[in-house]
């Protein structure tokens, strides 16, 4: 499985139990939906490998607490501490409205209500506070908070999100 197949679900955190269970922590607003998952691709390196789940239970609000098949000491456990857990993108809900995923809108066009068209998203900086659409406009690079607020509208169907950003936040950048 590829990695651009698959999307970033969480990490493994910590061991449980000395039967090599371990702690996933999930990225997620809506843990109850990853309980039941027969299997998952675990992150070595570049690589994404197959663990099936032999068992799994919610644990503290957003985490996942997991037996995998062939997991069944603390030294297994060890070997996949800290690595990435994914899934492939066919399992993602399907979100509706101004709701998205970040990597859903990379190649959007951002369109502002008193600006008009800003430029295209090229990046969902995410490392900030606040999340930050990063669009390209004519090789000038452009933030704008991603703020419920700013957001008007999502538009699939052109690949367009209309925002309405305070005056000469945009002028800032030209």
């Amino acid at each position: 499985m590829r990695k651009e197949d698959c999307f970033y679900l969480g990490k493994i955190v910590t061991k449980y139990s000395f039967k090599g269970e371990v702690v996933i922590k999930l990225d997620t607003d809506e843990p109850e939906l990853y309980k039941n998952m027969e299997s998952v691709y675990v992150e070595f390196g570049s690589n994404l490998v197959p663990f099936f789940i032999e068992k799994s239970s919610l644990h503290k609000g957003n985490q996942l607490r997991v037996q995998f098949e062939d997991v069944y000491s603390e030294e297994e456990a060890d070997s996949i501490l800290k690595c990435g857990i994914y899934l492939p993108l066919d399992l993602l809900p399907k979100l509706e409205g101004d709701k998205f995923y970040f990597h859903e809108v990379i190649g959007f066009k951002i369109i502002d209500a008193s600006f008009g068209e800003v430029g295209e998203i090229v990046h969902i900086n995410d490392k900030a506070a606040q999340p930050l659409f990063e669009i390209d406009r004519k090789g000038k690079e452009i933030f704008i908070p991603m703020i419920d607020d700013f957001i008007k509208e999502v538009d699939r169907n052109n690949k367009q999100i209309h925002v309405e950003t305070p005056e000469g936040l945009i002028d800032l950048y030209l």
